[in-house]
């Protein structure tokens, strides 16, 4: 897509019943924001005296383009500002999470009982031979046992890199070889839509090819036990059994690393991103406490899976860092019924609701009737993550879930950000299909490639001009790929998103600029499914593009070259699809196959997606002065 191109806006607003404002952490959002960019690094020290620290900054930053450090020579370990903290101020009987099982069963953990937990699996992975600096691969269902693997490797100063459980045996392998990780944590089975999810299955072919792996940790939820293969495998709480019950924080440096996540990139490797203690830790704890204005009694429902960075960001670190009740959940939107998440928001008295445009688009398709059986009085704050939310499901989202009278945020915001860097805060002015301004202590804007603003209603890229507590550090074994963020459009940092700005100042996110997908809120590389399909003998090369769907904002599309010999059939093609689920998993299964004999290409042979994209939606494909052919 060309730099600049004008935008029809929607001229639509929502304002929300004052009394939102009256009481909210945030009352005024130009007196906040006015506030940060008159001070920028005392509004950060302000925010961050909030949390625990064992030794305190010498400076609030130090930036040196395109390297930041945060809260330099601060000593603090997060799992204290989750855990330890609440524990002594009085909320160790404070639910801390609420988890519900697709077959209905519940548990509730208490942050006393969390720390205990957390404690005794941290010590547990010490009794493993697992150190300070040494990285822990995790692979589970949503269950309360995640969480407690994600806090103990904090608590010890390993680095975890959390896979999501719907990525295959390869997907898995490419990341556990990446971050070099010494253990791998997971389950026999996970839960999907009353059927079992072989998780242990795919962990063992993954760690055939991955020489680091010393042990795997399975936690076995299925009767009978199945069977571990003693000289690599171990119980979940069989070593937790045997460990000792007490094991205090590791004091960590307020820029070790924290924990790696692997995002999808434009070329077929994805990419570990980097977030270290300090920073990670004051963002995502301000953004949960004053973005969501949580209060004393909420029920924080965030319906994201810890394998992306709004579950680390929004179901982990942010909300317990806040002290919130976080409820999580295994079922998905329409098993058994389409009404089962309203059920919960019911059944729990959920407050704050947080979930992705394709969830809320595929509630509008099955109608009102499924909301309207359940009592949803007690959501007060309403909140969309993933992907741009579109003005058809604000409009539902607000009228039918939120009653026209909660706030609803938008937020923008990425796994190379940490936190929310775009929303419309609670009680200021909605507007569909807008995400809203920058939160205060950001800066953002929308410019053209040289790198200035863009009139208002003009499309453009959208940056952020300074740098931020919970912003990435590198990418792991490649910081050359880490400084291309800030060198793309310097000295600015490049989200890769391209966005246009209305002439209030509020910010509506388009899509993205490069070649990632976005399928039902699920960042896929079109690298890494065109490798997926390149690795099956028939192809000789492959394309792949997205294809604007109403429900999943996105379905994706393959263009496949076959290798001489193999012949186009709907066999092939379905075998095909089978093997990228096999190899990526089911979120990354292209829904079409077209067999071609050439695709476009510039004369250095990289593929125009672009050139294939608008051929597909039937559109002018731009400047193809540099394709070969």
């Amino acid at each position: 897509m060309s730099e600049n191109f004008d935008v029809k806006l929607e001229k639509k607003c929502y304002v929300p019943d004052p009394a939102c404002k009256e009481g909210a952490r945030i009352p005024d959002y130009e007196k906040a924001y006015q506030e940060f960019l008159d001070d920028p690094d005392g509004f950060w020290d302000r925010i961050a005296r909030e949390l625990e620290w064992f030794q305190p900054w010498k400076q609030v930053k130090e930036w040196n383009h395109p390297y930041a450090k945060w809260f330099t020579d601060a000593k603090v370990n997060i799992t204290h500002n989750c855990l330890d903290r609440h524990i002594f101020d009085g909320y160790r009987n404070r639910v801390a999470i609420i988890w519900r099982g697709e077959g209905g069963e519940e548990r509730i953990v208490t942050y006393r009982q969390l720390y205990k937990e957390v404690m005794r699996f941290a010590n547990a992975l010490k009794d493993l031979g697992v150190m300070k600096g040494d990285r822990v691969c995790i692979y589970m269902p949503l269950v309360p046992e995640q969480i407690v693997a994600m806090l103990a490797c904090a608590r010890i100063g390993a680095v975890h890199s959390v896979v999501y459980g719907g990525f295959g045996a390869n997907a898995l392998n490419t990341r556990i070889r990446d971050a070099e990780a010494k253990i791998v944590i997971t389950a026999d089975i996970g839960m999907r839509r009353g059927k079992t999810i072989p998780l242990k299955g795919i962990v063992d072919e993954a760690v055939i090819n991955a020489p680091s792996v010393e042990r795997v940790v399975v936690l076995r939820r299925k009767e009978p036990l199945v069977e571990l293969h003693s000289e690599m495998e171990v119980d979940f709480h069989e070593i937790m059994k045997a460990a000792e019950p007490v094991c205090a924080p590791e004091v960590m440096d307020s820029e070790d690393p924290l924990f790696t996540l692997y995002t999808s990139g434009t070329t077929g490797t994805p990419k570990g991103i980097l977030h270290t203690c300090g920073g990670y830790m004051v963002g995502t704890y301000y953004t949960t406490k004053y973005i969501f204005d949580l209060k004393e009694h909420d029920v924080f429902w965030c319906t994201a899976d810890p394998g992306w960075i709004t579950g680390h960001s929004y179901i982990v670190y942010g909300p317990l860092a806040a002290c919130a009740t976080v409820l999580i959940t295994e079922t998905t939107p329409d098993y058994p019924d389409p009404g089962i998440w309203w059920k919960i928001i019911e059944d729990f008295g959920v407050t704050i609701f947080y979930t992705a445009p394709t969830a809320i688009r595929m509630f509008m398709k099955l109608g009102e009737e499924w909301p309207d059986k359940y009592d949803l009085s007690s959501i007060r704050i309403l909140g969309s993550v993933g992907e741009p939310l579109n003005p058809e499901a604000f409009e539902w989202y607000y009228h039918v879930i939120g009653k026209d009278r909660c706030p609803l945020l938008d937020t923008w915001w990425q796994t190379e950000t940490g936190m929310h860097m775009i929303t419309t805060l609670v009680g200021e002015p909605m507007k569909p299909g807008f995400a809203g301004k920058a939160v205060p202590g950001v800066v953002v804007d929308v410019v053209n490639k040289a790198g200035e603003p863009v009139p208002a209603g003009t499309g453009g890229f959208l940056i952020i001009k300074e740098p931020w507590p919970s912003m990435m550090r590198t990418v792991y074994n490649n910081d050359e790929r880490y400084r291309q963020y800030w060198e793309t459009i310097p000295p600015y940092y490049a989200a890769g998103d391209l966005a246009v700005k209305d002439e209030d100042g509020y910010i509506m996110v388009i899509g993205r600029a490069d070649d990632v997908i976005i399928v039902a809120g699920h960042n896929i590389g079109s690298a890494e499914i065109e490798s997926a399909l390149v690795s099956h003998e028939s192809v000789a090369e492959a394309a792949a593009i997205g294809k604007p769907d109403p429900v999943k904002g996105n379905t994706i599309k393959a263009f496949v070259i076959l290798r001489v010999g193999y012949e186009p059939s709907e066999k092939l093609m379905h075998e095909l699809i089978y093997h990228v689920r096999m190899t990526l998993g089911p979120i990354a299964m292209p829904s079409e196959i077209e067999f071609v004999t050439s695709l476009p290409k510039t004369r250095s042979g990289k593929i125009m997606r672009r050139v294939l994209k608008a051929k597909e939606l039937g559109m002018d494909p731009g400047d193809i002065s540099t394709l070969e052919d």
